[in-house]
């Protein structure tokens, strides 16, 4: 049977709806004027089709992405689904292969995801790019081991009417690091402010000498915990600080809700401090979950593409992308002053080896060459090895707390 891969009509885009919601169990909405008001444009979806019928779905929004201090074009993925009847015919594979070749073409260098199944994106060259920390916590147990609750003063403002200062606390923020996206209204609304059954959402900024330092974004309702005094929960749904004093005084505000017997926050990075700072780090019940995987795109590009800690040469040899031929080869980079050039080379024994999959866990920054070459996905030398951990370095740990 042949399949028309090809982007979907406005008229067909109910379909989409349709599909993803039944591939995700209602994920998309399950009222129809839920399942046409997605924000998917048609110009951005990849389908197969049977005659009329849509068989299978693709989506990539086209994203700015933080990379170690630079930005980058960065494909979205988003409502890859097949239909029951029409599985295992490889149609999704039919569809990334195409995908691949046209992010390429507009420039978008790296792709991302959230995975339903680590194990179908495995298979085409995406690698874990951070993890989201989940904690949940008393109120009376926020304290930190050295007693120091920070000196900024936390002012409680309406999300609306503040968003100048959050965007540009959070712009400040995300500069240097890995996986945070440039967030457009959309995300901040459906991410971050939309309205849910967790309560209404709040706002508080944290000030030194006049100046915003941080924020943190929340929900609060009663009646979610079995406790006789301490019933409310506040669930945390953005946290920014630009240094550790906002830190510390953003969880001394969330401590002083004495009625609150749970403070959860599903979206800490994996580096976050807060660990190292409680007095009792394990009254955090933390427990880490996969996040974001990605994927490198057009391995040239995204090496030029990327910021830099160290500085040198390195060469770096790509095999086996049957998906996106034009990665395999070996590329000499060439980093400087936060920068890189990316230029071809002749490869052999002067180049660390690794698969695209790889590649893509050493540009994120979520493992070390060293720690891949361990697991024996890297074939180098030690002296490669090291110059590409010091190349490869990155500000902070890899993370993306905005699902798409």
């Amino acid at each position: 049977m042949a399949f028309d891969i090809r982007p979907a009509t406005p008229a067909e885009m109910s379909q989409l709806g349709l599909l993803a919601a039944y591939v995700y169990g209602g994920s998309y909405g399950d009222e129809a004027e839920n399942i046409t008001s997605t924000s998917v444009r048609p110009e951005w979806t990849l389908c197969a089709f049977d005659g009329a019928t849509m068989a299978a779905s693709f989506a990539a929004f086209p994203f700015k992405m933080r990379a170690n201090g630079r930005a980058l074009d960065f494909a979205g993925v988003t409502a890859v689904g097949t239909a029951p009847e029409y599985r295992r015919r490889g149609l999704v594979r039919q569809i990334v292969t195409r995908a691949l070749a046209e992010q390429r073409e507009r420039g978008q260098s790296m792709a991302g995801l959230w995975a339903s199944q680590a194990a179908i994106y495995q298979r085409y060259g995406y690698a874990a790019a951070g993890v989201n920390r989940h904690y949940a916590v008393d109120t009376v147990d926020i304290r930190f081991f050295d007693g120091d609750v920070g000196g900024c003063r936390l002012q409680r403002e309406d999300p609306a009417a503040a968003m100048d200062t959050l965007k540009a606390l959070y712009r400040e923020f995300v500069a240097p690091r890995f996986g945070y996206l440039h967030r457009s209204g959309p995300l901040w609304t459906n991410n971050v402010l939309q309205q849910d059954g967790n309560g209404p959402v709040h706002a508080a900024v944290a000030y030194a000498g006049g100046q915003p330092r941080g924020y943190v974004i929340y929900t609060l309702r009663s009646d979610k915990v079995d406790h006789a005094a301490r019933g409310q929960e506040i669930i945390v749904r953005d946290l920014v600080w630009l240094d550790l004093d906002a830190y510390r005084s953003i969880w001394h505000f969330l401590g002083q809700h004495d009625l609150v017997g749970r403070v959860r926050w599903q979206k800490a990075p994996l580096d976050d401090p807060a660990p190292e700072l409680f007095f009792e780090p394990r009254m955090l019940h933390a427990r880490d979950q996969e996040g974001s995987w990605m994927r490198v795109v057009d391995a040239p590009t995204a090496l030029q593409q990327r910021g830099y800690l160290g500085s040198g040469e390195v060469g770096i040899e790509v095999h086996g992308d049957d998906l996106a031929p034009w990665n395999n080869g070996a590329w000499l980079l060439q980093a400087d002053n936060g920068a890189a050039q990316v230029t071809a080379a002749a490869g052999g024994s002067r180049c660390a080896r690794m698969s695209i999959k790889t590649l893509s866990s050493l540009y994120t920054g979520m493992h070390s060459a060293r720690r891949l070459a361990g697991w024996g996905l890297i074939e180098a030398d030690g002296q490669t090895l090291s110059r590409l951990d010091e190349i490869f370095a990155v500000h902070a740990a890899p993370h993306s707390p905005d699902h798409y």
